[in-house]
């Protein structure tokens, strides 16, 4: 949890916020099929649903008060994976630093499965 000074006091943020936008804004880039999770009991890796896209993203809180985020995801056959990786990259960089006034150090992204339709 970081937490923010403001003029009014203090903001925390909650680790589930930074993976909500971070989920959200990474299966709005062209090309990703959702959000990954690997299964524990059989080692498969799964296509998450909207509502539990978290679950592909984890996020590591540094001691300057930036973060770090990890992206697991599912990709269409055919797209670039570096230029996804890259478009990933910038958009949620972004859209986390908009909406939470929060330095991201990195976003590290890996593509656990590409999906045929």
């Amino acid at each position: 949890m970081i937490s923010l000074k403001t003029d009014l006091g203090y903001v925390c943020v909650d680790s589930a916020v930074y993976t909500n936008i971070a989920g959200y804004a990474a299966t709005n880039c062209f090309g990703v099929k959702g959000m990954a999770v690997r299964s524990v009991t059989d080692g498969l890796v799964h296509l998450l649903r909207r509502e539990s896209m978290g679950k592909g993203v984890h996020v590591l809180f540094n001691e300057d008060d930036s973060i770090t985020i990890d992206l697991h995801i599912i990709v269409d056959r055919g797209v670039n994976l570096g230029a996804i990786g890259e478009s990933i990259t910038k958009e949620v960089r972004y859209n986390v630093s908009k909406m939470t006034g929060t330095e991201v150090r990195a976003v590290n992204v890996f593509v656990d499965s590409i999906r045929a339709e």
